[in-house]
């Protein structure tokens, strides 16, 4: 039987450590027998989970020749990890186990090495911090999961279930993996990633040398802006405007600008019953076709079905 092994330290997030334990273990073939043999692995007896304590049956020599392996975020990422748990994470991959993170298990993942070259994704609001630690990881926020192969990654809190359907369904095929999203009460493909949940943060009000010219480009968001405009605003070269808008922002003048369009139209389309054509316009996105098409490749879904989502929150 495939054995799924959960790595428990000292602050993990019960919900992480709970979402596999629950799919996995709840995971049954057509004749009723259990697909998984589920332990969770900790490198002592006890582990301080913060609300409560949590006793363990298995150490780390389990997890070690276990055939997946599952690593939960802990409530402290920056949290030093066990060298012994680092250890053992890596020669579970070097005999070939499958290796999976959910939400910041990232970062845990991350300080092993194993994600070094590939790409990967955690909570937003933990993507940049990963991205700076470790920048041989390639991080995208924008999605549920990645894939890597022998290497997965997952987003935020309930993205930790998307990963884990998506293995059953790896392991044992669409049906299997649907009779356990079912039992989940969840879809088996949810439409759009992690973007559409993202809450943007304003331009900070003070201390950022950009902080004025980034208001102006949010309240004229609407208008054909090039670079040229934006650097005679600020009154920077072009060439000295993208430097600093990528020292203060991690992004392009351009792209800033584009977020920041997008994040117009999420407004409008939580708070007004205005048409999808009128919202292109209003928020600068082009044409109706060109905005639904810009809209799905950055959020992940429909102007409309995130409409359906948000609107009245």
């Amino acid at each position: 039987m495939h054995t799924v092994a959960i790595l428990a330290l000292d602050g993990t997030v019960a919900f992480d450590l709970a979402t596999p334990l629950e799919t996995f273990g709840r995971a049954c073939g057509p004749d009723g027998r259990a697909l998984y043999d589920v332990k969770v692995c900790a490198p002592a007896r006890e582990v301080d989970l913060g609300a409560f304590t949590l006793g363990t049956a298995w150490g780390l020599g389990t997890l070690e020749l276990s055939d997946t392996v599952i690593l939960p975020g802990r409530a402290d990422p920056s949290r030093p990890l066990p060298d012994a748990a680092v250890a053992a994470i890596r020669r579970a991959a070097a005999r070939g186990a499958r290796i999976a993170s959910i939400c910041a298990g990232a970062f845990t993942l991350a300080a092993t090495g194993l994600l070094d070259g590939l790409t990967a994704t955690t909570h937003w609001a933990g993507a940049a911090a990963l991205a700076r630690n470790y920048p041989q990881v390639t991080v995208d926020a924008n999605v549920l999961f990645v894939d890597n192969g022998q290497i997965l990654t997952s987003a935020g809190a309930a993205a930790g279930l998307d990963l884990c359907l998506h293995l059953i369904r790896r392991d044992h095929g669409a049906s299997i993996a649907a009779d356990a999203a079912r039992i989940a009460v969840m879809p088996l493909e949810r439409a759009g990633g992690q973007a559409q949940f993202i809450v943007h943060e304003p331009p900070r009000p003070d201390g950022v040398t950009l902080e004025p010219v980034l208001r102006w480009m949010e309240g004229n968001a609407h208008r054909g802006l090039t670079l040229r405009d934006i650097a005679a605003e600020a009154r920077l070269s072009t060439r000295t405007l993208s430097r600093r808008f990528r020292e203060q922002t991690g992004t392009t003048p351009l792209r800033w600008l584009h977020l920041a369009r997008l994040r117009r139209a999420q407004h409008l389309l939580e708070t007004t019953a205005h048409p999808v054509d009128r919202i292109a316009v209003d928020a600068g996105l082009g044409s109706p076709t060109a905005f639904r098409d810009r809209f799905k490749a950055l959020v992940g879904t429909t102007p409309q079905a995130y409409r359906r989502a948000f609107q009245g929150r």
